[in-house]
């Protein structure tokens, strides 16, 4: 016996020398516990935090909770997953598991663990979220919903279809978003309760000092203008805001959920339902109209993603990258000129670009000509700021 417990001394002692000593008494901490202390250090925004909380209340804790970190094993992870699975979608799924993994590798990375039981777990795949052609309003159908939605409604769909703008950000866009040619400052409304202390937050992705700038067509210069004159603005927190609601719930912001079912009915009374009559769009599907019609004109892709606020254009190659048909043909001939057989006669003129094609596909031309401009041989341009460093030209988005 004194000889097993020198050995262990010993193996002890020679793990402190190395650096690999764990304290047991460190991962003897609940999963609650841990998890609550590991949510408050989090430097994340408010709808991500809540997101979370969420998660752990709802799903993670009532399973795990109980358990130390130390005790959690590959096995728990496994049901856990499998629990999991059964009541969310796949993609959902893999954002919630990887919130996990960063939760137990945290524990690792402390030292109150040795391995994260999350290691080999095999996430469910997803797709890279791709739009959908079809699920891309045209010209005239979101005229169509801006036509059917309630009035007041109305210029926050054409923030959306003709700015890029998300949901959030078009129901909390105020005068002080609207400058020389652009939007800029956008925020997001997170809250519309009367004692909430931070009515707005900065853009997506950004600190509260950072903003992005998108371009401003005329058209919707006009529209914000004839908003203005028929409802004027109302200061909610500091700002002048367009979308503040009225009557008895006069001052509170819209929430996105009760904005949806203004939409929902609008959509429904333009009669733009699928062949199972669910209706075709959903306010996020104005934002694909602008990035793809943005697209079809031959804007950067790497504009677009700014424009729309992402992380990583990653994310906007991903959801938009196929409709760039262009693309596809100038490979093609950029392939031919450098690869292709050279020519008989050795005095012939040498290959020469004679630059990008044509949109090929029927398809995009349409949508072209119905989206934001006709196109003709010479679209008028517009100047915009990006940063406050740059100048810019871009398609003359104005005739909506």
């Amino acid at each position: 016996m004194k000889t097993q417990a020198w050995q262990f001394a010993a193996r002890v002692e020679h793990l402190k020398d190395q650096g690999l000593f764990l304290d047991p008494k460190r991962g003897a901490v609940t999963v609650r516990a841990y998890a609550a202390d590991w949510l408050e250090r989090r430097l994340v925004g408010e709808n991500t935090h809540r997101n979370y909380d969420s998660f752990l209340r709802l799903h993670l804790l009532p399973q795990l909770g109980r358990k130390t970190l130390a005790a959690v094993e590959r096995a728990d992870i496994d049901r856990f997953f499998a629990a999991l699975s059964t009541r969310l979608s796949a993609s959902t799924v893999h954002d919630r598991m990887t919130l996990v993994r960063n939760l137990f590798q945290t524990a690792v990375d402390e030292r109150r663990i040795p391995r994260s039981p999350v290691d080999g777990a095999k996430l469910p795949r997803v797709g890279t979220g791709a739009v959908d052609e079809d699920a891309i309003p045209t010209r005239e159908e979101v005229d169509l919903i801006a036509g059917h939605i309630g009035p007041y409604y109305r210029l926050s769909v054409y923030l959306q279809a003709g700015a890029g703008l998300r949901v959030s950000e078009a129901l909390a866009f105020a005068t002080q978003c609207r400058r020389a040619g652009i939007l800029r400052e956008q925020v997001r409304r997170t809250a519309h309760r009367a004692d909430c202390p931070d009515r707005f937050v900065p853009l997506k992705h950004r600190t509260p000092a950072a903003y992005r700038d998108v371009p401003l067509p005329a058209f919707l210069e006009q529209e914000i203008e004839a908003h203005l004159r028929r409802w004027g603005a109302t200061s909610v927190g500091g700002r002048d805001v367009l979308f503040a609601r009225r009557g008895a719930a006069a001052g509170a912001m819209p929430t996105a959920t009760t904005y949806g079912a203004d939409f929902r009915r609008a959509v429904r009374a333009a009669g733009l339902l699928g062949r199972d009559r669910t209706l075709k769009y959903t306010p996020h599907t104005l934002r694909h109209f602008f990035a793809s019609t943005a697209l079809a004109h031959g804007v950067p892709l790497h504009e677009v993603s700014r424009w729309l606020g992402h992380a990583s254009i990653k994310t906007t190659v991903d959801i938009y990258g196929h409709l760039v048909p262009a693309a596809w043909e100038r490979c093609r001939q950029a392939l031919e000129q450098g690869l292709g057989p050279a020519p008989a006669d050795a005095s012939a003129a040498p290959r020469t670009s004679t630059g990008p094609p044509r949109l090929l596909d029927r398809r995009w031309i349409r949508s072209a000509e119905s989206g934001f401009a006709q196109v003709t041989a010479e679209l008028p341009t517009f100047r915009f700021n990006v940063c406050c460093t740059s100048q810019h030209r871009c398609s003359d988005l104005t005739n909506m």
